[in-house]
């Protein structure tokens, strides 16, 4: 084999292990998502049932990527498309749902939801080490700004008359535990104090943006 044989074999092999490590990441992720809603007491429980954390998952596969913009939403969104339909086989199989549960609409609108988040979060991963600053610090703030945004809407409708005796408490607890934990991964995934301290101030303005997303996406009801 020629030495240019050899380097298109090396790079077949390089993105077919990245393929791999992202289909079996989103189907741990839909699988585990579904046992520990089962399995976990509330408020934790919550976590396993939050947008923010799938989110997150998206982050975390272009952060590990870190192969351009790009190709990092392209994991993000293939790792959450994968994680839906590994979500609702599971159903299928370890709770008897109805398989038509994998083409109906609530399964197409997370989907939907997960192109967008997939390629959101995933960029952004892939763009915390970029050599601008100010990208740098916004994709930084990424994971730390969606759960302050979930958090604030958990408070905001903490307040529904429909959710029974113990809702209100729950959803309060859920949103000091993702408020916490959007500050600490902050604060981990930056990569100096001035870059934590621009990080915390852009995911605030960031939590505010995803606040009206979470809104207008119907989540706030």
């Amino acid at each position: 084999m020629t030495q240019i044989d050899h380097e298109v074999l090396r790079r077949h092999r390089g993105l077919t292990t990245v393929v791999l490590t992202v289909v079996a990441c989103g189907i741990l992720l839909g699988v585990v998502d579904l046992l520990l809603q089962r399995s976990l007491p509330y408020p934790w429980a919550n976590l396993a049932n939050s947008s923010a954390v799938w989110a997150l998952g998206a982050f975390g596969i272009g952060w590990w990527l870190r192969a351009g913009w790009w190709r990092s939403a392209l994991a993000g969104i293939v790792l959450l498309v994968v994680a839906v339909e590994a979500y609702y086989l599971a159903a299928v199989v370890l709770m008897n749902d109805d398989a038509q549960n994998f083409w109906s609409l609530t399964a197409m609108m997370w989907l939907f939801l997960g192109v967008i988040a997939g390629a959101l979060f995933g960029a952004a991963g892939g763009l915390t080490c970029d050599a601008r600053p100010w990208l740098r610090v916004v994709a930084v703030a990424m994971p730390g700004a969606v759960l302050l945004a979930e958090a604030a809407m958990l408070v905001n409708r903490s307040d529904n008359p429909g959710g029974g005796p113990h809702y209100r408490t729950d959803s309060l607890q859920t949103a000091a535990i993702e408020a916490v934990l959007g500050i600490i991964l902050i604060l981990l995934v930056a990569p100096t104090h001035r870059v934590r301290l621009q990080a915390l101030a852009a995911a605030t303005a960031l939590a505010a943006i995803g606040f009206a997303g979470f809104t207008v996406a119907g989540f706030g009801n």
